[in-house]
């Protein structure tokens, strides 16, 4: 065995042990809120919110749980929020992809966090980039009053739920709800502002003011049934257009609807038939070292992610710390901006630096961004960067305003846009290689991905050095014991901040990913982003 193989095994080793890592976490959150409110929730005669979107897509075909570690390691004093309360993800119902949102009722009754509110914007945001449909199984009891100062008032809270019901309605985006569960207070509206919705008798319920409020407002004693049953929506108020007996009803409902939906008008990205990649499945679990500042050949990471390992590289001899190339996933034409992570010389005798971003390669990538925007080919990023050159040279060879062209082309970029972050994020360069801020259609991470201001190292020390300064300032000895301390306190923060947990916990990110599913992921973003016609691209003055 060679050492490439030997350092290839290990690599595969480290991979699926971080894997493992990340299969045992999400099994515990998958339980929500735990076995005894799953199965109060069962003696109801209701599903959980997972049975229910299992129930609602096709057979056989993958659901893609965006934001399943929303919230992990959060809200700990309350007693955490698995997934943020709430499934989000894209599924396929009869053939037509569909973001399918699901209240988990077994989370504080499947009351609304703050990082549930920021969840089911994302939810609709990615409905109403990509013009697909959205359906709601809601089983809520609204705003976590703890909470309320957190989630109500601002303009990414909770109002700005109803706000995006009435604008995808006006863009004739289809919005379905089944209301499974409660549906109180301002959470009565989403429902109501859906182009159509279901209730499910002697569980669904539907009022601006539970029994207990309006005997307190008004003094009127009446039972949740006749206030706002699937009785008196159906047959009386008429808020609801479909009563169904149970959960299954609900959703054979819903597939039956969504079975009406007409065809959409297709952006026309090209397709042809998928071909596997070059070297098994396992192969992308081989390509990046356990020490993120080891360098690699990143084109071993494209050519274990395209179609038949194949691609058509642009300026190959210029620029090369990053890789542009033409290439195929899963049969979809895409354009591919990866950071190259291998030492290279340039044609000026210079020493480049793996994973950092050269004034010519922001050039190449600028360059490449626009050709894919003319030709109306998706874009793909692959993130391990350290950030851009510094020092004298790089600031008189003008690092600024390249960076700044390549940030412009790639934030007017009108076609869609993916970000895969495999390695390192650090600095300017997750900005220029499209992290959260650019909108990416999706943005997900490997396990290993690190997603952070600076290096942890790096940024300790700069830490450490303003913390000494201070103490130093007051007056204060510190000891090499001391600081010795306290860096490795710095370190441990800093780590604990830069792991992609805490990103995916915040929606930095939208999920972590097993690297083997990149190409489903990138499949299925393009196809939905299909739906949604292309705005002509403009770059704007920063390019000129």
């Amino acid at each position: 065995m060679t050492k490439k193989e030997i350092a290839a095994n290990e690599f595969e080793d480290h991979q699926k042990l971080l894997l493992s890592r990340l299969q045992h976490r999400f099994e515990k959150i998958a339980e929500g809120g735990g076995p005894k409110r799953i199965a109060k929730q069962h003696a109801k005669g209701k599903l959980t919110a997972r049975e229910r979107v299992e129930a609602l897509v096709d057979p056989d075909s993958k659901f893609l749980e965006i934001g399943a570690f929303a919230g992990f390691d959060m809200y700990e004093e309350y007693g955490g929020c698995p997934a943020g309360g709430v499934i989000v993800g894209l599924g396929q119902i009869q053939g037509r992809r569909c973001v399918i949102v699901a209240n988990d009722a077994t989370v504080k009754a499947g009351a609304w966090f703050p990082i549930t509110g920021k969840k089911n914007l994302r939810a609709q945001e990615i409905a109403m980039e990509n013009h697909i449909p959205i359906i709601y199984l809601v089983d809520s009891a609204g705003v976590f009053l703890p909470m309320q100062d957190e989630i109500f008032a601002d303009k990414e809270h909770f109002g700005r739920i109803f706000r995006n019901n009435a604008k995808m309605s006006a863009m004739g985006i289809p919005q379905i709800s089944a209301v499974m569960g409660s549906c109180v207070a301002g959470g009565a509206y989403l429902p109501i502002m859906s182009d159509e919705s279901l209730i499910v008798e002697g569980t669904g319920s539907i009022f601006l003011a539970g029994p207990y409020l309006v005997k307190a407002a008004i003094g009127e004693d009446v039972d949740s049934e006749t206030l706002g049953g699937a009785t008196t929506h159906s047959e009386i108020s008429g808020v609801t257009d479909y009563k169904v007996k149970d959960d299954q009803e609900a959703i054979d409902t819903i597939r039956d609807l969504v079975s009406h939906l007409g065809k959409p008008d297709l952006a026309g990205f090209d397709r042809r038939e998928a071909k596997p990649p070059k070297g098994g499945d396992d192969e992308l679990l081989r390509v990046i070292p356990n020490d993120p500042a080891k360098p690699y050949p990143s084109r071993n990471l494209l050519k274990a992610l395209v179609d038949d390992g194949k691609f058509t590289e642009y300026k190959k001899g210029y620029g090369q710390t990053i890789l542009c190339a033409y290439a195929r996933i899963d049969g979809w034409s895409v354009g591919i901006v990866a950071n190259n992570r291998e030492v290279v010389r340039s044609k000026k005798g210079e020493t480049q630096f793996g994973g950092v971003i050269y004034s010519d390669s922001a050039d190449k990538a600028s360059r490449f961004i626009m050709n894919c925007n003319q030709k109306k080919i998706p874009l793909v990023f692959l993130h391990d960067v350290t950030g851009f050159m510094v020092g004298s040279r790089s600031e008189q060879g003008g690092i600024i305003k390249d960076g700044a062209k390549m940030v412009s082309a790639m934030a007017n970029s009108t076609v869609p846009k993916f970000t895969i972050v495999v390695g390192n994020s650090y600095g300017a360069g997750n900005y220029a290689m499209c992290g959260r801020a650019y909108d990416p259609r999706l943005m997900l991470a490997w396990p290993n991905a690190k997603i952070a201001v600076m290096g942890g190292k790096q940024a300790a020390k700069v830490l450490l050095q303003i913390e000494v300064g201070s103490k130093k300032a007051r007056g204060e000895t510190v000891s090499q014991h001391d600081q010795d301390a306290l860096l490795k306190k710095i370190e441990d923060r800093y780590d604990r901040q830069t792991s992609p947990y805490y990103a995916a916990a915040r929606l930095w990110v939208d999920a972590i990913i097993d690297p083997r599913e990149s190409r489903n992921w990138i499949s299925a973003g393009i196809e939905a982003a299909n739906h949604a016609e292309v705005e002509k691209f403009n770059v704007g003055v920063i390019q000129t």
